[in-house]
Parts: structure tokens; C-alpha cells; sequence
């Protein structure tokens, strides 16, 4: 299983899994990142006797309290110990489970500090997390390691691993397509550009809002205040100018 949901919704979804799959228990559990929504199911899961498999930088935020996220108001306690990933990675690799071959990747900062993909190659299929979507913004935690070059980055690194067909799943919003995925690269790396003139010319995040240089895509995505704002944050925080 990729991803848990929240936890006000793990019996229903692990019942539902179970129900669909016609197995007694979760054998892996992979959390694409830390936030909330993601690891939900981590505890039912780790209680009995699932791996639950993350990045190291996961692991860490979710065995220590979070004082502050884009993601969520307030502090966040460290999960229970049965919750916490039990096997983990630094990078890039691959398992394999019922005769399909799992590869996962790395995106440094593109989300939060610890980023995974998965892909299953031979379903042609591509689960990217809270990196893109097709519905909304998916904002960047920089108060958690989270940047635009980073998101730019990864983007470019899934339009690389997709075919035009491919089916990507995201964290929010509906299934994708590799084309869209490509389409969304371009749109960050223009973002990006944009961005390094704001801060050649001395701006900061409330001069994005202002300008709002996403506003062509506001009836697709929706209002791109908040994201225009974090994105310059995040690139003040992160990069320097020449």
C-alpha cells in the first residue's frame, strides 16, 4: 500500500484494502512524505506486523515533534513507535513484491524535506505524493525543507520517467497522465524563472500575490495567492542571486 490517508479514515480504508485484495493484513506500507494525510494508517499497519517504508528524513519528522508546517496549524507530537517507519532510504532504489518491480526515488525539497516517488514500471504506473496535482496547488513546507528549485527538480525528473498514457496518482485530486506531468514541468521551470527576476529586482513574497504570475491557471488550480507567496518565501530561504 502507498500512502495511509488520515487516521480518522484508516479502519474504513484498511478494511477496504483487505476487502479488495483479500489479505488478512498490510505487508508494506510505503509513506511518500510525513505530513498528516499521508501516514494515518502507519500505526493499524505497524501494530500488525507491516513494514512501513520511508524516507530517513520521514522517519525523523515523524519520531519528533514538529513545531511548525505549512501543512497543519500548530505542534505535531511524534507518532507512537508502532507508527514509525521501520525500514528506510537515503535515495534512490527498488523492491520487489508479487512479481512487480517497486522502484522508488528521492525528490530533495520538492514537497517536504523527504520526498518519495513510486513507480511500477511494468503498469505503466507513477505515484508522485504531494509534488503536483491536478486540481490544486500542492503548497511547498519551506518551513520544512521545501523549495521551487526543489519542485522544479522533481518535476523534471518524473517528465523523464513518464509515457504520454502513463497513470500518475497524486496525493490530491484526481489520477493524472504523463502528459499532464510534462505540461506541469514546464509550468514550474517558467514559475521558476519568473521568480529569480522578482528577486533580481528586489521583490518579496507579497509583490508575487501581488503580480500573480500564475493567474492564467487560477480557474484550473484555483486562487494561487498562498502558493505564489510560499514559492518566492521559499526561494529567499534557499537561493541567492547572482
Amino acid at each position: 500500500m502507498i500512502d495511509g490517508g488520515l487516521a480518522a479514515n484508516a479502519d474504513v480504508l484498511l478494511a477496504a484494502v483487505k476487502s479488495a485484495t483479500r489479505t488478512t493484513r498490510i505487508n508494506t506500507l510505503i509513506d511518500t512524505h510525513w505530513h498528516p494525510e499521508q501516514v494515518g494508517a502507519n500505526e493499524a499497519v505497524g501494530k500488525s506486523g507491516g513494514v512501513i517504508f520511508a524516507h530517513e528524513k520521514t522517519k525523523t519528522a515523524l519520531s519528533n515533534t514538529i513545531y511548525d508546517s505549512i501543512a497543519f496549524k500548530g505542534r505535531r507530537a511524534p507518532l507512537p513507535e508502532a507508527a514509525r517507519p521501520t525500514k528506510t532510504t537515503r535515495g534512490d532504489g527498488s523492491m520487489e513484491f508479487a512479481a512487480q518491480e517497486i522502484a522508488y526515488g528521492y525528490m530533495p525539497s520538492a514537497h517536504t524535506d523527504g520526498d518519495l516517488y513510486v513507480h511500477l514500471p511494468k503498469m505503466n504506473l507513477l505515484i508522485v505524493g504531494g509534488v503536483t496535482s491536478a486540481q490544486e496547488w500542492p503548497l511547498l513546507d519551506y518551513k520544512n525543507g521545501a523549495w521551487l528549485g526543489g519542485r522544479v527538480r522533481a518535476l523534471e525528473h518524473l517528465a523523464d520517467l513518464v509515457q504520454p498514457d502513463t497513470r500518475v496518482v497524486p496525493a490530491n485530486g484526481r489520477i493524472m497522465t504523463g502528459k499532464e506531468i510534462v505540461r506541469h514541468r514546464d509550468m514550474y521551470q517558467t514559475l521558476f524563472t519568473t521568480m529569480i527576476g522578482y528577486l533580481n529586482m528586489g521583490l518579496g513574497p507579497e509583490d508575487a500575490v501581488q503580480k500573480n504570475p500564475l493567474k492564467e491557471y487560477q480557474s484550473e488550480f484555483g486562487d494561487p495567492s498562498a502558493f505564489n507567496y510560499g514559492a518566492l518565501r521559499s526561494m529567499m530561504i534557499a537561493y541567492v542571486p547572482d
